[in-house]
């Protein structure tokens, strides 16, 4: 009888021990993942921007080689404020999401379009309206996107752009009716092939037809029908809310300190500027 009963209080022990330790795993890794999260902002001492090295006035390399642009610029602010070190990071653009998925780069910062992407990334608030553009060589003799039907139009790979002309509820159509639609690794091959008369148009974002423009003389113009309306945010990996929460929260105190309007101004992009 005894050697029974010290087997039932022996069983009885064991697994409320095993249910302890078991509840006990639970709870230490539960908690131990909320102090990794948090570790991972308090720790930080990098900020790593993937941008287009090719796309100013958003970012670009300036006459002394090193890389500029007013989200550059603005990604700089935050930095400071945070104390982290600014890495700047240029990439292929068709492959931007390779490298953000991958952990090579923190965000996508660079003129980076949020409409029809919405569920693809974990966005900022948006900092600066945009909208697609046609630039055509001034005596072209085009003078509406009608006069596009038959026409070489270059575009940049993996761009907003493109994706509003292949897109059927926006100007699949239209597109439909150029001679050809030509990709681009950047605008500024694009701008050459139009300059050497290989292409007639080219299908742009505004802040970028504006620069190039400004920068190339006056041989250019943009047609004054837009193909669409849309906005630029920074775009981080689906599901890191707490990096997009503290550069949310800086951008508005720059906004509010007057950083976000005096760098918009020093780019020529105060217009376009939505983020007060």
């Amino acid at each position: 009888m005894k050697k029974t009963l010290a087997m039932l209080l022996c069983g009885a022990m064991t697994m409320a021990l095993l249910v302890g330790c078991g509840k006990t795993a639970d709870d230490a890794s539960a908690t131990t993942s909320d102090a990794d999260a948090a570790a991972a902002t308090t720790e930080r001492t990098t900020f790593v921007v993937g941008f287009d090295a090719e796309y100013p006035p958003y970012g670009y390399m300036d006459d002394n080689g090193e890389y500029t642009g007013f989200d550059l610029e603005l990604a700089q602010a935050v930095c400071d404020m945070e104390g982290w070190e600014l890495t700047k990071t240029p990439i292929d653009w068709d492959s931007k999401d390779m490298e953000l998925n991958s952990g090579s780069i923190d965000c996508i910062w660079n003129g980076f379009t949020m409409n029809g992407r919405e569920d693809a990334y974990t966005w900022s608030d948006p900092y600066c309206d945009n909208s697609q553009v046609i630039v055509v060589a001034k005596d072209s003799g085009i003078n509406t996107l009608e006069d596009l039907a038959g026409k070489t139009v270059g575009v940049q790979a993996a761009s907003a752009a493109l994706d509003v002309l292949s897109d059927e509820e926006q100007q699949k159509a239209l597109a439909d009716t150029f001679g050809t639609l030509q990709q681009f690794s950047d605008y500024n091959s694009a701008f050459s092939e139009l300059l050497a008369g290989s292409l007639d148009a080219i299908a742009i974002d505004i802040g970028v037809a504006n620069y190039q423009i400004e920068s190339r003389g006056d041989g250019y113009v943009i047609l004054p029908e837009t193909l669409n309306s849309e906005q630029y945010g920074v775009g981080f990996k689906l599901g890191n809310e707490e990096l997009r929460d503290i550069v949310n929260a800086d951008l508005k105190k720059l906004a509010e300190d007057g950083t976000v309007a005096e760098l918009a101004e020093k780019y020529g992009i105060s217009d376009l500027i939505c983020l007060k």
